[in-house]
């Protein structure tokens, strides 16, 4: 039995011992890149808003329909709208100036009477007045009809007066309640929801009875062909972040396949909350089939090496050092990093043998 025991120390010891994974440097090309998360968006996408409130009397769309700049979508029920325009009508045809054309015409005939009055009494004060200068007449017949004259050119120019106020005032209430229509027009055309954008209907979000108002999304709509990339960037990368970098982008529904995009723009202002800016890009080549708010991951190339020596990133030993073949510290210089590899500037060559770290 004491044999049998000494036997199976070493064996034991020799079965619980683990080989540790090794491997040597290796010449390829390395990118720095900057990660992003963000959606898809279709490009144009908006929410579409009510600017009244009141409830949907009709939908004239359903979701997934494709629509057309200026189209319908659903009329909102407001009856006191309704009346505001027909009484504007009303109003606007009273005070329309062909409507008031028969006062005009009569102060029109009023100014003609006062002109022939005025040149009759004219002629007859011209007469009077060469009469009084051969000291024919009186002077009281004189002065009177010196009066009757100066009493018809007031009223002739009354007269004038009167039918300017006249149509100025027409005028006015003519184009006053013009626009008092064409506002209450706009009013209730706003009761009735259009697309702002050609595209499609990706969500409709009332129904038929429900109440709608200017706080809450009513749909969303957007262009049913092109789509547009919204990434996150933290705040502690997004300096190295410019417009005209490549991405390369991933989709959990396109697996295993990587996407090439473009940075667009780059919002200035910094979400306060989640600490991260918002960078829009767009694809190089689109995938052949997206919907709007698909999850994507993103990384933002800030710049890549050809040819360099490069080792697996988890055999870094806190980005200084690495274990060569006898598990001893050897220290290097490194240069770009990625998610899997990491540059080595010097301190190691393709030769060399490296262990990778026990965690």
């Amino acid at each position: 039995m004491k044999i049998i025991y000494f036997l199976l120390v070493p064996l034991l010891f020799f079965s619980c011992k683990k080989t540790q994974e090794q491997t040597q440097a290796e010449i390829m090309n390395i990118s720095e890149s900057v990660y992003a998360s963000g959606i898809v968006k279709s490009k144009n996408q908006y929410q579409v808003f009510s600017k009244v409130n009141g409830i949907i009397d009709e939908l004239y769309v359903k979701d997934g329909d494709f629509v057309q700049k200026g189209q319908p979508l659903m009329k909102i029920f407001n009856q006191t709208s309704k009346l505001n325009t027909e009484n504007a009508a009303l109003l606007a045809a009273n005070a329309d100036v062909k409507a008031n054309e028969d006062k005009l015409k009569d102060l029109s005939i009023a100014i003609e009477l006062a002109h022939k009055k005025l040149q009759n009494d004219s002629l007859l004060f011209l007469r009077q007045s060469n009469l009084w200068s051969q000291q024919v007449g009186t002077k009281v017949e004189f002065e009177q009809r010196e009066l009757v004259y100066a009493n018809s050119k007031i009223a002739y120019q009354s007269a004038i007066l009167k039918y300017k106020e006249l149509k100025r005032q027409v005028n006015f209430s003519a184009a006053q309640s013009k626009k008092n229509l064409a506002i209450n027009q706009t009013i209730e055309a706003d009761y009735t929801l259009k697309s702002e954008y050609t595209g499609r209907l990706y969500s409709l979000q009332k129904e038929k009875g429900e109440m709608v108002n200017a706080q809450s999304a009513i749909a969303i709509i957007g262009d049913a062909n092109l789509f547009s990339l919204e990434l996150q960037v933290d705040e502690d990368d997004i300096v190295r972040v410019s417009i005209g970098q490549k991405i390369m982008v991933t989709l959990d529904s396109y697996q295993g396949e990587a996407f090439e995009a473009v940075v667009e723009e780059i919002d200035p202002l910094m979400n306060e909350k989640t600490r991260a800016f918002t960078v829009k890009a767009n694809f190089t080549k689109q995938p052949k089939l997206l919907y709007p708010n698909l999850t994507v991951e993103a990384n933002i190339i800030i710049q890549t090496k050809e040819k360099v020596l490069t080792i697996p990133r988890n055999y870094l030993i806190e980005d200084t050092y690495v274990l060569n073949e006898k598990n001893e510290k050897v220290k290097v210089k490194i240069g770009l990093k990625d998610y899997q590899k990491v540059e080595i500037l010097s301190g190691l060559t393709a030769q060399d043998i490296i262990l990778k770290p026990n965690k």
